[in-house]
């Protein structure tokens, strides 16, 4: 694969998720002080916490895996939208409802926030069906 070959859209895009890979790593200082307790946190957040900074390490990389083949789809209108953008939307919406609907002091259960996660399921699995999809169809 040829990285000049990347649209423009793919290269502005992977700059920033490799940009974001930043505010993961710091995220992963918050959960090794729970996990080393010297942040109190129930067990219940310690889950949340652990399962967020997961997702969204493992979401960013598969964002960046899914752009090139984004340009390869050739699809267009709202389509191209969802399959270019869904992985990394997802990759924001999970984490945030482990981390949101966990925060505060002694939460033993998620709260509201925690439909974020839902919604970002969705969105990934829209967005990997269309490009998976719109990949066969090119």
């Amino acid at each position: 694969m040829q990285y000049a070959s990347f649209t423009p859209d793919t290269r502005h895009t992977a700059g920033i998720l490799l940009l974001a890979v930043l505010a993961i790593e710091y995220g992963g200082t918050y959960v090794l002080r729970l996990v080393r307790g010297s942040t109190p946190a129930t067990a219940f957040q310690l889950r949340f916490s652990r399962a967020g900074h997961a997702h969204a390490g493992i979401l960013v990389v598969l964002a960046l895996v899914t752009l090139p083949y984004a340009d390869a789809a050739r699809l267009s209108g709202g389509w191209e939208l969802i399959a270019r953008s869904g992985v990394w939307l997802a990759a924001i919406l999970m984490p945030a409802g482990f981390f949101l609907s966990s925060a505060g002091r002694d939460v033993q259960r998620p709260n509201r926030f925690v439909v974020l996660v839902y919604a970002g399921a969705v969105v990934l699995a829209a967005a990997v069906t269309t490009l998976g999809v719109g990949l066969l169809r090119s």
